[in-house]
């Protein structure tokens, strides 16, 4: 009878303990914040985009209450698909990348918010050569776009182009993909094109942080007007996270010095709501231009 008792004390005892070990894992667990996984296209220098991302990044983490965790990919088309294969829950997506999130993940990745500025966005022509004045003056030029999947380095500039009866692959002397903004004006600059475009916003930081001479490369067109980049959420994404990041994002007040550092950043005067049917335009132009069927 002492050896069955003292065997149950033991057990008891046991299960106490394993109890005990278990409240506190859940407790660590519940400690642990989940993870809010975010990226954007690779518009710019990988350094730059992690600079600007930063102090958003923690605005949105407090916002949220989730550890928010950004990671830079290599090309445009990774951020697409990683947004379909639910390793990221949020995208800095440009016009066209939108567009092709949204057919990759058949309708479901929602785009929430845009800068105002992205409602009347443009894109830029620049050149070093003065013989080049208009759009007219291309023909047989050397050309560089931004990346492929660019709305504002490519689709939107390659559009207006047709438009106006250019072709650049036929019209142009050669035609170069630089990869990001930046770097178009750098081919430029180089000599390695003798023309270019790039969006209005990264040419304007450029100019401002003087990392370009205005001197030697200026801008000779600007496009029409057009909707471009957004941030989007994967469709499945919990929609409590989805109206605590909407709200993060609109509450965001330049008159507030905490958030202009963030703005100023994102060249944001302020975010506003978005709707998928904003880029019915960019995925038309797509299709004309044969980038979508």
């Amino acid at each position: 009878m002492k050896h069955s008792f003292a065997r149950r004390q033991a057990l008891r005892g046991l299960a106490v303990a394993a109890l005990a070990s278990s409240s506190l894992l859940s407790a660590a667990h519940a400690d642990t914040p989940a993870v809010l996984r975010v990226s954007a296209i690779p518009d710019e220098a990988p350094t730059e985009l992690q600079r600007k991302f930063k102090p958003l990044g923690e605005y949105l983490s407090q916002a949220t209450g989730m550890k928010v965790v950004f990671t830079p990919v290599s090309d445009y088309a990774a951020v697409v698909e990683s947004l379909a294969t639910r390793k990221l829950d949020l995208a800095w997506l440009g016009g066209f990348t939108y567009v092709q999130a949204k057919i990759r993940t058949n309708g479901t990745a929602i785009p929430i918010v845009q800068r105002a500025e992205d409602a009347v966005f443009t894109s830029k022509f620049i050149t070093a050569d003065p013989a080049i004045k208009t759009l007219a003056d291309l023909k047989g030029k050397t050309f560089a776009f931004g990346a492929p999947s660019s709305t504002s380095g490519s689709l939107m500039p390659r559009f207006f182009l047709q438009q106006d009866g250019l072709n650049p692959e036929k019209d142009f002397k050669t035609v170069a993909y630089s990869g990001a903004h930046d770097a178009t004006v750098a081919f430029v600059a180089a000599g390695k094109a003798e023309a270019g475009v790039l969006n209005t916003s990264v040419w304007d930081k450029l100019v401002e942080s003087k990392k370009v001479d205005t001197s030697k490369v200026r801008v000779f067109a600007t496009t029409p007007t057009y909707f471009d980049y957004n941030w989007t959420v994967r469709g499945d994404l919990d929609p409590a996270i989805v109206k605590k990041l909407t709200a993060a994002f609109l509450a965001l007040d330049p008159s507030k010095p905490e958030h202009k550092a963030i703005m100023d950043l994102q060249r944001a005067s302020k975010f506003i709501a978005t709707d998928s049917k904003n880029y019915d335009g960019i995925e038309a132009a797509a299709k004309s231009a044969g980038l979508l069927k």
